[in-house]
C-alpha cells in the first residue's frame, strides 16, 4: 500500500495505491497516516495531515471519493514521469486506453515502478504496441560504438522513423511519450509544431515551400521584425539580483491555458477553461477562433504569444465545432463565437481541416524537416549554446533541473514557483545530445507534380492508388466448402472461414462456428477443421452472426434481438464460456456484428433498420445509427479512423464514430441487387484516395471514396433549367442543323452536348449537379460511366482530357470516335439528368473547328489561367459537400455482368492485406480470388480485360481467331483484336504503362492526341511560370 495523488488534468485528488492478488486499486480520499493506520483525508485537522503535492494544483476535481480496479494482465506499460518539473510520478497504460499518472511522496516513486513491472506480467516488450514505439530495453538515441552497432535487435523509434516505418504523426506522439508529457497532465500536455503557414488558398499545395512554416526556427523567430526583438530583450537582459539569466521568451509554447483554450468548445475543457479563468469566458477578441488568426498572432503580431499546437488538430475534428452551443460572446467587430473559422482549403469542414492537415504532416516536405523542429524541442537546441544560436531560450523556471520545490523553505516563494511551473509551462525532457537525423525520402522532393491520378512513384504498389492496374489471379487462391464468410490476412498467409465461422485473434488458428441444430457455439482447429470445444445452453434464439475482437472475448446475437458478450474462463477454466453481459436495444433480429479493439466498440445491424453502436469495455449502450431504407444488411468499423460502413439493401452509409453521418449513395445498377459485404481500406488516413470496398449480390466489387462536389444552395431543377438555357444561344450553327436529331424522348443528340461542353462554366455546373448520394438509382449508373466500359474502346476516365490541339491527332481521334457513335449515344440515352457524362461520352463527329474551339475553352483552360486561377475555387451559389464517389470495380471470376465469366456468383466477403497491396474477394461458391497491383503493367491480365474464351473474333475487323490468327488483347480496353487490329503501341500513363504496348486503332488515336494535349498543357504552364 502506497500514498500517492491522481493527477487529472488541473487537478491532484490524493488517495492511497494497493496491491492485490490478482488487481491493483486507486482510492480516492483516504491516507496512510505514519502509525500505518488509514484514515479520510477530509476529516483529518491540517496539522496532521502533509500533503504528496507542496501546493495541490487547483483542488479536488469532485467531492465524490473515486475507486478504480486494474487487472495486472491488463496493463500495457509503466512509465517514469515528472511532475512539477519533480521526478516523483507514475503512468500506467492499461490495455483498454485507460491510464493513470500518480504522484508518490520523494524517494517512493522507483519503488511503485519496480513493484508495477513485477505484477505486470502480460507487459509486451514489442516496439510495434508500445505506446513509445520501441522495446523498453532500446535508447532513443542509439550510441555509435561497437556495441551499439552490434545490438541490431534493439532498433529505436528514432531509426524505425527514420526508415519509414511509422508515419510523422505516430513518432511525434511517441517522442512526446519518452520526453514525459502526458494528457492527464495540462501542464505537460503533448506538443506538436504548427505546419502550415498558408491560410488562404482554396487548395494546399504540398508542393511549394511556402505552404509551410520555418521548421527549422521556434514560433518567436518566424519572422524577422519579431526575431529582432527577441534577439535583442536577449541581448539588453540584467537581472540586479542574478537569479534570473537571460532569455528570449517569458512565456511557453505549451502550457494549461493555451491547451484549454484550444479545446474551449469540447468539456471536460470547457470547466477546466472556466477555472482557469475565474468562472467565466474570456474577452471574445482573445478567445481561440480562427486557425488563422490564432497562426498570425503565434508567428506575427503577439511579442507574448509563442505557442505551438496540440495533437487534436490533426485527430480530433470536433474540437473545432461549438456543439455544445457555448455563449462564447461577440467580438468587437460584432461577430459572434462559434464554431472555429477554417482555412478555405478545409471546404467549411472540420474532417477535411483535420484530414488536409495531417497530410500535409506526413508530406515529404515536412518529412525532410521534421528533425529541425525535433531539434528544438527535445533535442540538442532545447539547451545550452546551441539554442542561444536557434534563439531557443525560455526562462529558466520552464527547465528541469533548474528548481527543487522540497528545498525552498519559505512558503511564499514556493508557492510562487509552482503557481509559476503550472500556468507558465514546462520543458519536454531533452532526448537528443546530437542532431536529429533526418528521414530517408524514397522520392526526390519537388519533382512531381501533386496530382494523385499521376503515376507519380512506380514503387507505389497500394491497390488503392492504382485501381485501373489491378491484376486478378487467374484461379482461386483458397477454395471452401461453402460460401466465404471471413477472409484475413496473417503473417504473409491468407486465412478464410466458411459463413457461420468467424477466426479468433490474434494467432487466428482457431475459430467459433454456429448455426447448429442445437443452438451451440463450436471451437475448432483451423488447419484441422476439428471442433476442440463445444459450448451448449448460451441463450435464446438462433445465432445469425458473431465477433471475436480478442482471444478471450466473444459477441454474439441473432434472433433474440439481444447482443450477448462471452468471455472464455482462464487457466483450467479455459474451456468455459461465461456471459459477461446481454445488450438489450433492437427490436428485431441482428443480422451482422463488427467490433473493434482499438476502440473498444460493438456495432450491431438488425432487422429493425438501425445499428447501435455499443461499449465493449464498459458494456453500455453509445448511440443508434438510424435513417437505414432496409434492414442492415453488413458493418465495418474502420481501426484507424473509428469511422463506420453499413449497408441496408443497395445502400451504403458511412459515419463517424460519434454518429454523425458523413455520406450516403444508393449503389443500384440493376434490381434485385443487394450489399453482402463492406471493407475498408486503412492505411495513411490522411489520403483521400482510402476505398470503401462493397461486394454485391450481382458479384461487382464496387469501390469508393469520399470527395468533395459542389453543390448548389438550393439545388432546384428549376435552377438548373434556367442556367441550362441560358446557353442556349451559344449554340452553333452547325449543331442547330443537327437538332432535328433528338430523339422523341427529348434527348440531346451528341452534338448539342458538344456545344454545351464548349463552355467551362456550364460543364462546371453541370459536373456538381449530382445533389445528394443518394438521389436517386440511376446515380451508380453514372458514376460507372467514369471507367473504362469493357465493349467499347471510347469511353475513358472522366478525369482526361482526350483531344490535342495537334491538328493530326484531333483528325485521327474524331475518325476513330465516330466509328463508335452508337455506342457512345446509347450511354448518353442511359445517363440520369442530374448526373455529367465522360468528356469522351460526350463527342460526335462535328466540324474540326468546332470541335478545336471547344477543346481550347473547355478541356485545357491551363493554356488561358494562372496557376492561382486552376485551383477548384468555390462559385457563387454553391456549397462544398463530401459525397461517395465512384471509383472502380472488380468484376472478374464473380460479375454476372461479364459474358466471359463462366461461373459468377455474389461477393459475400472482402479483405485487404496489412500492406494494402492485395485485395480478397471471397463468393457465394467458396473461392478466394485476389486482385494485386502488378510488377508488369500492360504484361500481364487486368481486371478490366475480356478472357480469352469471352470472343472468337476480332472486334475490329470481325476475323475468326485461329492457330494462324491468334488473340491480342488492348492494353487500353480490354477488347480482343486480331493482329492487324492491334498493332498500335504506345504508353498509358493512365494505368501506369510508360513502355509502349499493344492497343487498338482507335485507343491508339485517342492516347497520341492524349499525350499531345498533355504536352501542350504543360508548355502552356511553364511559360505561365516563367513570365511570373
Amino acid at each position: 500500500m502506497f500514498r500517492c495523488a491522481r493527477i487529472q488534468g488541473l487537478d491532484t485528488i490524493e488517495g492511497l495505491l494497493l496491491f492485490g492478488k490478482e488487481h491493483y486499486y486507486v482510492v480516492d480520499g483516504f491516507t496512510l497516516l505514519r502509525t500505518k493506520e488509514i484514515a479520510d483525508i477530509d476529516s483529518l485537522p491540517a496539522d496532521l495531515h502533509d500533503p504528496i503535492i507542496p501546493r495541490t494544483a487547483r483542488g479536488p476535481a469532485s467531492q465524490k471519493k473515486m475507486c478504480y480496479k486494474f487487472a495486472f494482465d491488463g496493463i500495457r506499460e509503466v512509465h517514469k514521469r515528472r511532475y512539477l518539473l519533480q521526478p516523483i510520478a507514475v503512468e500506467v497504460f492499461s490495455a483498454d486506453g485507460r491510464n493513470f499518472l500518480l504522484s508518490f511522496p520523494r524517494k517512493i516513486r522507483n519503488k511503485v515502478h519496480a513493484r508495477f513491472l513485477t505484477v505486470a506480467t502480460a507487459i509486451r516488450d514489442s516496439a510495434q504496441e508500445s505506446v513509445s514505439g520501441q522495446k523498453q530495453s532500446a535508447k532513443v538515441e542509439p550510441g555509435t560504438g561497437l556495441i551499439s552497432s552490434l545490438n541490431f535487435g534493439e532498433k529505436s523509434v528514432t531509426q524505425r522513423w527514420e526508415r519509414g516505418e511509422i508515419s510523422n504523426f505516430e513518432y511525434l506522439m511517441c517522442l512526446n511519450t519518452l520526453a514525459g508529457r502526458s494528457y492527464n497532465d495540462l501542464m505537460q500536455y503533448p506538443v506538436f509544431p504548427w505546419i502550415v503557414a498558408n491560410y488562404d488558398d482554396e487548395e494546399m499545395d504540398l508542393n511549394d515551400p511556402e505552404t509551410f512554416r520555418d521548421l527549422s526556427r521556434p514560433m518567436g523567430a518566424q519572422t524577422p521584425d519579431r526575431l529582432k526583438q527577441f534577439k535583442k530583450r536577449f541581448a539588453d537582459w540584467d537581472d540586479p539580483t542574478g537569479e534570473t539569466p537571460p532569455y528570449h521568451y517569458g512565456t511557453h509554447y505549451s502550457s494549461a491555458m493555451i491547451v484549454a483554450s484550444y479545446l474551449v468548445r469540447m468539456e471536460p475543457f470547457t470547466q477546466t477553461f472556466l477555472k482557469l479563468q475565474g468562472g467565466h469566458f474570456d474577452l471574445a477578441d482573445r478567445m481561440f477562433h480562427s486557425v488563422k488568426d490564432a497562426w498570425t498572432s503565434a508567428s506575427k503580431h503577439n511579442m507574448a504569444d509563442v505557442k505551438e499546437l496540440i495533437p487534436e488538430f490533426f485527430y480530433l475534428p470536433e474540437f473545432l465545432l461549438n456543439s455544445n452551443n457555448f455563449d462564447l460572446g461577440t467580438k468587437q467587430s460584432g461577430v459572434s463565437l462559434g464554431d472555429i473559422v477554417l482555412p478555405v482549403w478545409a471546404k467549411g469542414d472540420p474532417r477535411e481541416f483535420i484530414r488536409a492537415h495531417r497530410e500535409a504532416l506526413e508530406c515529404d516536405y515536412v518529412s525532410a524537416h521534421l528533425h529541425e523542429w525535433i531539434d528544438l524541442m527535445f533535442g540538442n537546441k532545447q539547451q545550452g549554446p546551441a539554442a542561444v544560436e536557434a534563439v531557443n531560450v525560455f526562462h529558466h523556471l520552464f527547465y528541469e533541473g533548474n528548481v527543487d520545490i522540497y528545498s525552498i523553505e519559505d512558503p511564499l516563494k514556493k508557492n510562487a514557483v509552482i503557481g509559476f511551473i503550472n500556468n507558465f509551462g514546462q520543458i519536454p525532457k531533452q532526448l537528443f545530445r546530437k542532431p536529429h537525423p533526418q528521414k530517408r525520402l524514397s522520392l526526390r522532393l519537388m519533382d512531381t507534380p501533386s496530382n494523385p491520378g499521376f503515376p507519380c512513384n512506380p514503387n507505389d504498389k497500394l491497390f488503392f492508388h492504382n485501381l485501373d492496374n489491378l491484376r486478378p489471379s487467374m484461379q482461386p487462391i483458397k477454395e471452401l466448402r461453402g460460401a466465404v464468410g471471413q477472409i484475413m490476412h496473417n503473417d504473409k498467409v491468407v486465412l478464410a472461414v466458411e459463413q457461420n465461422k468467424v477466426l479468433v485473434p490474434p494467432i487466428c488458428n482457431k475459430y467459433l462456428a454456429w448455426g447448429f441444430s442445437d443452438l451451440s457455439i463450436r471451437m475448432g482447429n483451423y488447419d484441422s477443421d476439428k471442433a476442440t470445444a463445444v459450448f451448449e445452453n448460451i441463450g435464446n434464439g438462433e445465432i445469425l452472426c458473431a465477433s471475436c475482437p480478442d482471444a478471450k472475448t466473444i459477441v454474439t446475437a441473432g434472433t433474440s434481438t439481444v447482443v450477448h458478450v462471452w468471455e472464455f474462463g482462464k487457466g483450467k477454466d479455459r474451456r468455459l464460456l461465461g456471459l459477461k453481459c446481454p445488450l438489450y436495444g433492437h427490436t428485431e433480429a441482428v443480422t451482422c456484428l463488427a467490433t473493434s479493439a482499438a476502440y473498444n466498440l460493438i456495432v450491431s445491424g438488425s432487422r429493425d433498420r438501425t445499428c447501435i453502436i455499443w461499449d465493449l469495455s464498459g458494456l453500455a449502450f453509445v448511440r443508434q445509427l438510424r435513417g437505414h431504407a432496409a434492414p442492415v444488411a453488413a458493418v465495418n468499423i474502420n481501426d484507424v479512423t473509428g469511422d463506420i460502413a453499413t449497408c441496408a439493401g443497395t445502400y451504403l452509409h458511412v459515419w463517424s464514430i460519434n454518429g454523425d453521418e458523413i455520406a450516403s449513395i444508393n449503389t443500384a445498377t440493376v434490381r434485385n441487387q443487394q450489399i453482402l459485404c463492406v471493407c475498408m481500406s486503412q492505411l495513411m488516413e490522411w489520403d483521400s484516395r482510402n476505398v470503401i470496398m462493397t461486394g454485391n449480390s450481382d458479384g461487382v466489387v464496387r469501390m469508393w471514396s469520399l470527395e468533395f462536389v459542389e453543390v448548389a444552395d438550393e439545388p432546384c431543377r428549376k435552377s438548373r433549367d434556367e442556367a441550362s438555357s441560358s446557353y442556349k444561344g451559344e449554340i452553333p450553327r452547325v449543331c442547330k442543323q443537327r437538332s432535328a436529331d433528338v430523339t422523341d424522348s427529348g434527348e440531346k443528340s451528341t452534338a448539342q452536348r458538344l456545344a454545351e461542353f464548349k463552355d467551362p462554366e456550364y460543364l462546371a455546373a453541370h459536373a456538381v449537379e449530382m445533389g445528394s448520394s443518394a438521389d436517386s438509382d440511376a446515380g451508380m449508373e453514372a458514376y460507372e460511366r467514369r471507367r473504362p466500359l469493357q465493349g467499347d474502346c471510347s469511353t475513358f476516365s472522366s478525369s482526361e482530357n482526350l483531344i490535342s490541339f495537334d491538328d493530326t491527332p484531333v483528325d485521327s481521334a474524331v475518325d476513330a470516335l465516330d466509328a463508335d457513335i452508337p455506342a457512345v449515344d446509347r450511354q448518353i440515352s442511359s445517363t440520369s439528368s442530374n448526373a455529367v457524362a465522360s468528356p469522351a461520352s460526350d463527342f460526335e463527329m462535328v466540324s474540326d473547328s468546332d470541335v478545336k474551339d471547344a477543346l481550347k475553352t473547355a478541356l485545357h483552360p491551363l493554356a488561358k489561367k494562372t496557376p492561382q486561377q486552376q485551383q477548384r475555387k468555390l462559385r457563387d451559389g454553391f456549397h462544398w459537400q463530401k459525397q461517395l464517389v465512384f471509383r472502380s470495380k472488380l468484376t472478374m471470376h464473380t460479375a454476372f455482368e461479364r459474358k466471359d465469366n463462366k461461373d459468377p456468383a455474389a461477393v459475400t466477403a472482402l479483405a485487404v492485406s496489412k500492406d494494402h497491396k492485395t485485395v480478397y474477394v471471397g463468393d457465394a461458391k467458396g473461392r478466394v480470388f485476389c486482385w494485386s497491383v502488378t510488377d508488369q503493367p500492360g504484361r500481364v491480365m487486368a481486371d478490366h480485360w475480356v478472357k480469352d474464351e469471352g470472343g472468337d473474333s476480332c472486334v475490329a475487323c470481325h476475323v475468326k481467331f485461329s492457330h494462324f490468327e491468334r488473340r491480342h488483347h488492348c492494353r487500353n480496353c480490354g477488347q480482343l483484336f486480331c493482329s492487324k487490329c492491334s498493332r498500335f503501341e504506345t504508353e498509358i500513363r493512365r494505368l501506369r504503362i510508360l513502355k509502349p504496348v499493344r492497343v487498338c486503332q482507335a485507343c491508339y488515336n485517342i492516347l497520341k492526341a492524349q499525350q499531345a494535349s498533355d504536352a501542350m498543357a504543360r508548355n502552356s504552364s511553364s511559360t505561365v511560370a516563367k513570365s511570373k
